[in-house]
């Protein structure tokens, strides 16, 4: 567990929390001046090299082993993606639905995930959705609906909507049992506690540095399991996503035997540049200590709000990092925190707190003595 005086000197290195209690994290991290020094660095190498892809290469590599340390892979399993949306689709593309078509997933899932795989129903997918139960999807749902014709469970790691946490090695297990594969959606969660994807037991897992990872938009990681990246070829691919790239060969298509082979295009460095201090700076933290801090603070919260009767999607259980409470006018209650320098978001009838390793029971403190001016918007419990 951190101290008080370590959260104390970790938030000097975030301009904005002088001026806001920053609660936004579900949306996008807080900038560290680590990460605005990356900029400067990016914009020094490219001023000053004389061939500035050849250092640019070795930082692109760099981050590729950097993150796959942080979800303990190994390089070759990871691809640098632009978005959650670039390393789902290759997936999807490459997956045949015939005798196995269909894909099982909850109606919590991030947009994205459910209209990448309804996009594949043209080529024979049939998707089928697992209804919520009061803002959380049993096991037992996933036990039901999984059978020998499931080809593939997308799962999200903790929703977006609600901040329900899935029990993902339970579900790996109920997938792998029937044959199925298995496609983790950390977006939401990596960056807030140790993830060990081996551990996990999960085929893929997909993941983008803007929420709490503190890094850019732009950027994202799409891990696949050794044993399949062979197996699996997309018809979109690009030159970087060749054996040999710089081969430049037009008349020859070799995709690479790494999960560099789910790539598109150029990579986007001035991002990479930005998002490797920030991976080394929640490594250097410690996952653990991150975790600690996170739950800590969600404790606090959800107790103060059920002291407030505030009506919360989030599991009373809740570790983290984000709580959910269901509001009559949702953009009001925005409007009202904004006023007082407290950043949240909102999605459909919700309005999203989301804490990180830097947020400190005082931020909590006064986002609950704010709710208690906007009760009036509010659903109550």
């Amino acid at each position: 567990m951190l101290t008080d005086e370590q959260i104390s000197e970790l938030r000097s290195h975030f301009p904005i929390l002088r001026e806001k209690t920053y609660l936004y994290n579900c949306s996008q991290g807080a900038l560290c001046d680590a990460v605005e020094a990356g900029m400067q660095k990016y914009a020094a190498s490219w001023r000053t090299s004389a061939a500035p892809w050849d250092e640019w290469m070795e930082t692109y590599e760099a981050l590729r082993g950097a993150f796959a340390r942080f979800i303990n892979a190994q390089p070759e399993e990871v691809a640098i993606i632009t978005s959650a949306s670039a390393g789902i689709n290759p997936i999807a593309n490459a997956l045949e639905f015939d005798g196995r078509n269909k894909v099982v997933m909850s109606e919590y899932e991030f947009p994205t995930m459910g209209q990448i795989w309804l996009a594949q129903r043209p080529r024979g997918a049939e998707i089928h959705f697992l209804d919520g139960v009061n803002n959380t999807v049993p096991t037992e749902c996933y036990e039901r609906a999984v059978d020998k014709k499931t080809r593939i469970v997308p799962l999200t790691h903790v929703s977006f909507v609600n901040g329900f946490r899935s029990d993902v090695p339970a579900i790996a297990k109920i997938a792998h049992a029937q044959g199925a594969l298995l496609f983790l959606d950390g977006y939401q969660d990596c960056g807030t506690r140790p993830i060990d994807v081996k551990a996990l037991d999960v085929d893929f897992f997909v993941t983008g540095t803007l929420k709490y990872l503190l890094g850019p938009p732009g950027l994202g990681f799409l891990y696949v399991r050794r044993e399949l990246i062979e197996t699996l070829t997309p018809a979109m691919t690009s030159w970087m996503a060749q054996r040999d790239p710089f081969t430049f060969n037009t008349k020859c298509l070799d995709p690479s035997p790494d999960a560099r082979r789910f790539e598109g295009g150029s990579p986007p460095i001035p991002n990479i540049y930005l998002a490797r201090p920030a991976i080394d700076l929640l490594a250097g933290i410690g996952m653990d200590n991150v975790a600690a801090q996170i739950e800590r603070l969600t404790g606090a919260f959800l107790k103060g709000v059920r002291d407030l009767r505030i009506d919360c999607k989030t599991p009373s259980s809740s570790v983290g990092p984000l709580v959910v409470l269901r509001a009559k006018d949702a953009a009001a209650v925005l409007a009202k925190l904004a006023a007082r320098g407290i950043a949240v978001s909102t999605r459909r009838d919700g309005v999203r707190f989301s804490f990180h390793v830097y947020n400190t029971l005082e931020d909590v403190n006064i986002a609950l003595t704010a709710l208690e001016d906007t009760l009036d918007f509010m659903v109550r419990s």
